[in-house]
């Protein structure tokens, strides 16, 4: 998914995964899933950045992310209290990306947003730079829970941007019996048979399958692995596709009914058409982490730390997540959030649930038999 962004471009016209409108498909296709259609010179002044350390950055700051992190309001906004220009693109998986990073594709990223277990993985390959803490303003700011996270002790590496849980979207007019948990899918195969998309990401949907099993998301014993590989191929005749992004016309238009989604997509189709619910299975499932990180190869290393500065304003921060529905680990952003994004338990589950879910961590040697069997089941 290769859309840029320039200051006189719109960003990701193809490429953004949310905003699910009501409506026809044909009139989904015509917004292109598009979070926000305003250009560059109909955004809104830029936020005081009076707490933004000063530098000499300059030039051009190019971006290599999700799709849901970005928009043309935040970046316009950044170019007016930098002046440095912003170019993104965006990738479908911590493994696209650490593989174009590996191959020198990624040379010219001086911002990343790997997930959690990737950080971890990058700082062993020695791929991220370790972060200059008198550089950071606002990292105060990061509540608790992510602060020094097992994933990046102390931070050293990675400031904490995003978080949020995998989950089930579903059609409730048709699916009168909601999904609870992931045992639902094997259950009523015969309703969902060809109208089911799980992701297409190993871990997600390996660990969902372990999940049903009553084993880790993490599992690493081949004994469980080999047992997780044969359910989901039990289940492979009943799945449509495997997907993690371009399921919304499958659904809108009723040929699919349930989809496995990252919350960051999932709740903005729910809070945009009631319609389609999405559910965290309370047997637990993943609850991610998504950083900013500057890789070693990176070109414009002053302009990364004042874009990293910029993003930790409270009040950037909440602007940003009451456009784009994700959830902060901003603690002062949080507080500034609308009682209905603060009341919403999908966007910020109960911590009972939340103890039931785990973070995606590197399982060593075991990636390989998770590789192993994802590629059997995928080409079946």
């Amino acid at each position: 998914m290769p859309p840029r962004l320039s200051r006189n471009s719109s960003l990701l016209p193809n490429a953004s995964r949310r905003r699910f409108l009501q409506g026809s498909a044909a009139a989904l296709a015509a917004v292109g899933l598009s979070n926000c259609r305003r250009t560059i010179g109909e955004a809104e002044p830029a936020p005081g950045d009076d707490t933004t350390a000063s530098s000499e950055a300059s030039g051009v700051l190019h971006i290599y992310t999700w799709a849901d992190y970005t928009d043309d309001e935040l970046a316009a906004q950044f170019t007016e209290a930098t002046g440095i220009d912003v170019k993104i693109d965006v990738y479908d998986s911590n493994e696209t990306m650490l593989a174009k990073m590996q191959a020198g594709g990624g040379d010219k990223y001086s911002l990343i947003y790997p997930s959690d277990y990737m950080v971890t993985e990058m700082i062993g390959l020695e791929m991220l730079t370790a972060l200059d803490k008198s550089r950071l303003v606002g990292l105060d700011k990061i509540r608790e829970k992510w602060k020094s996270p097992v994933y990046d002790p102390d931070n050293a590496h990675s400031v904490p941007y995003s978080w949020g849980t995998t989950g089930l979207l579903y059609n409730s007019e048709v699916l009168t019996t909601p999904p609870t948990d992931w045992n639902y899918l094997w259950d009523n195969r015969d309703v969902l048979a060809r109208k089911m998309t799980l992701l297409e990401d190993v871990r997600e949907t390996m660990g969902a399958v372990l999940s049903s099993l009553g084993y880790s998301y993490n599992a690493t014993d081949a004994a469980e692995l080999e047992e997780a590989y044969q359910k989901l191929l039990d289940l492979k005749p009943s799945i449509a596709s495997f997907k993690s992004f371009g399921w919304q016309d499958e659904l809108l238009s009723g040929d699919n009914l349930l989809s496995m989604v990252y919350s960051v997509e999932g709740i903005p189709v729910s809070l945009e058409n009631p319609t389609f619910k999405y559910v965290i299975p309370e047997s637990g499932s993943s609850v991610w982490t998504d950083t900013m990180v500057i890789p070693s190869s990176a070109p414009n290393v002053d302009a990364a730390y004042e874009w990293i500065n910029f993003n930790l304003q409270p009040q950037v921060s909440q602007e940003t997540v009451e456009r784009l529905f994700f959830a902060t680990p901003n603690g002062e952003a949080m507080a500034m959030l609308s009682q209905d994004l603060l009341d919403n338990e999908n966007l910020f589950p109960p911590e009972e649930l939340l103890a039931k879910c785990e973070g995606i961590a590197p399982v060593g040697d075991a990636n390989a038999l998770y590789d192993e069997y994802w590629t059997k089941v995928t080409s079946a």
